[in-house]
This record gives structure tokens, sequence and C-alpha cells, in this order.
């Protein structure tokens, strides 16, 4: 029988193909620059071509791993030889943009700083935002319900999506295009495939939906000395602002000294207050939305809410507090890092995040625990550094930062899925008959488990 390599170069031609010497210059991915390893690489110019590769796979129970900037941090794109990974680097069309409907329909494999920047030359905006932005791409964003610092005014990838066309395992297109707000006919197909990081299906083309470029956009840092601050702080400005209030990003205290130390970001304020929040709120009337914005900031410093404020006068002095949100190169100087994505309701942030210091410190006197979070839709990241080596490090580190989110009813997983470095611990977050009608859905869109094998589910 001939190779899988020898098959999918005949039917697609050699220059879609590449060998396994050749996939093996690329890295595994962002985080892990090791060479990546396949069977073969595939990069299909189409949904026909796309759908001839699945057939072939189907057929010889060949699994598939799509892969999209390599950006995502839970090892969901992970490959190994036997491996055939699709890659639709090729399928980067912007095909349309309807700028009375609001729409755009694109292929999966625009990479999301593309598409905003196209949109925004036509006067709108895609307003899912992610610091990963210039790499990662839109199929990307679809396949792992991708969510960013504009989640609190504009929503997950799930709310943008109208529309999507998708291959099965088997290499059927489910073409299901819609381009409206309202469709009540039947069941909303898209949302099988949104959140499912290619274990259903192959995302090729979106509709999303977009906004009107705002025309106003102020943005501060602030410093507070405490979350009740914190958390007063979101909710006068959700209440003053009138819905403009677009992105609230908190820094623990720790964090922000951490990359503002000497040789790392500029600190714009004094670093010894206990959280730091950057904020931007977007709106219609320039002149207007900053009196208004000025005078909500100065009230809150006025009664102490606030401890401390800068407000940027440039874009330049804009992404230099926004670097410092999204940059955390320094906490990587620390080896070995763990990175958590969790999600929990908001009042109980504080009492988590000391539970689980505690616990880190009770395992590991020297650990550190640096924290981060889109605060206004329940989602915190941390990094965990043990501050010492030793084996099973990370597993170990899991249970200290997950215990604790059970008796609380959070969340493994706020943005970055489930991968393979979260399956085992799905349990924490979902019921077993959660867990089994997953299953279900798996089994009957892909019965012959081919499409990104043991990634969020167990292989049964």
């Amino acid at each position: 029988m001939s190779s899988i390599l020898e098959v999918l170069t005949t039917a697609l031609g050699a220059d879609a193909v590449l060998p396994p010497e050749r996939v093996a210059d690329r890295a595994n991915s962002y985080w892990d620059p090791s060479p990546m390893r396949a069977a073969a690489l595939v990069r299909p110019r189409s949904t026909a071509e796309l759908s001839r590769l699945m057939q072939i796979c189907h057929e010889r129970g060949q699994p598939v791993v799509t892969q999209g900037g390599l950006t995502g941090c839970v090892e969901g794109a992970t490959t190994d030889a036997s491996s055939v990974v699709i890659s639709l680097e090729r399928m980067t069309a912007i095909e349309d943009i309807d700028s009375v409907g609001r729409t755009a329909t694109v292929q999966a494999g625009v990479v999301l700083q593309r598409l905003q920047e196209a949109v925004r030359e036509q006067g709108l905006m895609f307003p899912v935002d992610l610091g990963a932005r210039g790499s990662c791409t839109v199929g990307g964003n679809v396949a792992t319900n991708a969510g960013g610092i504009n989640v609190i005014r504009y929503g997950m990838m799930r709310s943008r999506v109208l529309g999507l066309e998708a291959v099965l395992a088997d290499g059927t297109v489910i073409s299901s295009m819609n381009h409206m707000l309202k469709n009540n006919a039947g069941y909303d197909l898209k949302q099988l495939f949104i959140g499912s990081e290619g274990t259903l299906g192959v995302v090729t083309r979106v509709v999303v939906r977009l906004e009107e470029l705002p025309v106003s956009r102020n943005t501060a840092m602030v410093a507070l000395a405490s979350f009740g601050h914190v958390t007063g702080l979101l909710k006068r400005l959700q209440q003053s602002l009138g819905g403009q209030l677009s992105a609230y990003e908190v820094m623990w205290g720790d964090y922000f000294r951490e990359v503002t130390a000497p040789g790392w970001h500029r600190a714009p304020m004094e670093r010894e207050h206990a959280y730091y929040v950057v904020l931007e709120a977007e709106g219609a009337n320039p002149g207007a939305d900053r009196e208004q914005f000025e005078a909500v900031m100065a009230q809150a410093l006025e009664e102490g809410l606030v401890a401390d404020a800068v407000i940027p006068q440039s874009d330049t002095e804009r992404r230099a507090l926004w670097e410092i949100r999204e940059n955390f190169s320094a906490l990587y100087q620390r080896k070995p890092i763990f990175l958590y994505d969790v999600s929990l309701p908001i009042r109980e942030m504080e009492a988590y995040i000391a539970a689980v210091q505690q616990r880190l410190k009770q395992r590991w006197p020297n650990s550190r625990c640096d924290v981060i979070g889109h605060i206004g839709d329940g989602n915190l990241h941390l990094f965990v550094h043990p501050g010492c080596e030793g084996e099973g490090q990370h597993e170990q580190s899991d249970v200290e930062v997950y215990a604790p989110l059970e008796p609380i009813g959070g969340s493994i997983s706020a943005e970055h899925g489930i991968g393979t470095e979260k399956r085992g611990k799905l349990g924490i977050s979902r019921s077993a008959d959660e867990i089994a009608l997953m299953h279900v859905l798996k089994r009957s869109l892909d019965p012959k488990g081919i499409l990104n094998p043991g990634k969020v589910l167990e292989t049964a």
C-alpha cells in the first residue's frame, strides 16, 4: 500500500504536501521551539481540496491535526510522527466585507490582525482582540472560542460568528454561511464547531459580525489599594460610562513589579501598589466622551477609589501601557513556568488567588504566582513558578490551582480550551453526563476518531 505521503502528494500536488524533513523545519508552537513531527503537512488551497484530503484520511483511518497560528496554550495542536497536519496558511482570502450589514466573510487561515486592519479601512471594527493578534488565525479563534481584552463589551468569538463552513471527518462539507443576525430555522449547527478545537470538523470559512469603528477611545492605567477598589471601580465605570467600557484588565502588584523591573517595561507610576488596571472606553463623541471619562477618573481619585492614574496623550503612550499587560516575557525568564487560564465569579477572585498562593507556598516555599486577567468577564491568568526543580511539578501545580475552583463552581478553562494539557481535568468543570454527551457527539461526527485525536476528550 502506498504511504499516506505518496497518496496525498498524488491527489493534491507536491507543492501542497510537505514531507517529514520539511515539517521538521517548523516549530511545534509559539511556546515550544522544538522541531515539529508529522508524516506530512498539507496546505490545501480550497475547501474542495480539504474535502478530498479528509476523504483520503477517513478511508485510511489516518489521524489529522489542524493547526492555525500555533499560539494556543493547552497543547491542542500537538502532533507525532504518524500525524497528518492540516495548515490553512494558503486559505487566507478576505472574500467580502459588507459595510451595510456589518459582516465579513473570510477564509479560516486569515490572521486576526489582517482582518482587523482590512475592516478598519472601511470604518468598521472586528472587536475580538488578543495579544497574539499578529499570529493567530480566524479559524483558530473559532476552534478555541477565543476571548481576549474586549469580551466585557463585545463577547467572545462565539458571539461574533454568524455562519461558517466546515469539513467533516469523512470529507462532507457543511456550509452554513449565514449572514443574518436572526435565523431560528432549526439547530444552529455552527455552534458544534465553535470551541471544539478541531475535534468535530475543520472550519474553512467564516462569516463574522463587525461593529462600527469607534470615533473616540479613552485609555487609562490606574493603581488601586485593594481588590475591593478594583471591583468598585469596575462597577463605577459600568454605571458612569453608559456602556462604553470595552476593556478592564487587572494586574496583581507582583506581576506589575516583575514586568516593570529594570531591563523590561518602563513603569508609568510607582510600583508598590497592590493592583493595577488598564481600562479603555470607546464611544462616538470624542470631546464629550473624553470630558466624561476624565471627570469619572478625577472623581475616583478624589474619593480615594483610585490611588494613582495615568492617561496616555498619544497612541505610542497608549501602546506602552498595553505592553505592560500583554507582553510578559519577563516572567518567562524563570524556569519552569506554568500558565493557567481559569474562570470564576468575580466575588470569589481575591480569596481564590490567596488560597492558590498559600497552597503553592506550602508545597514550594520559594514559589511565585503572578496574576493578570480579564476581570470584567471573570477570567484570570496565573503564571506559576515553583522556585525549584523537581519531577512532576506541572501536575502538582495543577492540583493547587484547580482544587480551589471546584467548590466555587469555577472553570479550568476560560478562553484557551482544553487540548491535551487539561483533558484529564475536564471533570472538574463538567459533569459526567455532559462529558458522556460530548463523547456521543464525537462518535457521531468522527466515528473513526481521526480528528485531532486525544484532544479535549480521553480516547474511548
